[in-house]
């Protein structure tokens, strides 16, 4: 139709540089990296299309579920029993991951523990 709710410079240059209270260019603390933002507008409506989408979703499985509480329950039961070796390999992997960080802080700190053990001994009473 040649017409768009949003305006022109939004969609002409949807990413931008984002900038501190003072004007200054805004940088990543973490990397150093210019912080790049969406422009407001487009924020605004993906935010609505996804409000929307959720709701629609919500309205269309409460419509199931009044319709057919048998076939919904099944349909949650199936979902969850399909999600248990993805939920249960997420948990190993984090166990795994943390014993890994647990081990390698432990492995940091001997030197220095054994250095103030050496300097306690060495110490004349």
């Amino acid at each position: 139709m040649g017409d768009t709710a949003i305006a022109h410079d939004a969609l002409g240059a949807p990413l931008r540089l984002a900038y501190e209270a003072d004007g200054s260019v805004k940088f990543s603390p973490r990397n150093g990296k210019p912080i790049v933002k969406v422009a407001k507008e487009l924020q605004t409506t993906v935010r609505l299309v996804r409000e929307n989408l959720a709701a629609g979703l919500l309205t269309y499985a409460h419509g199931v579920l009044t319709e057919n509480p048998d076939a919904y329950k099944a349909e949650v039961e199936a979902n969850i029993e399909a999600g248990k070796p993805i939920q249960e390999h997420d948990r190993q992997s984090l166990d795994n991951a943390i014993a890994s960080m647990v081990e390698e802080v432990i492995e940091r700190a001997k030197p220095k523990a054994k250095a103030k053990a050496r300097e306690a001994v060495a110490v004349p009473a």
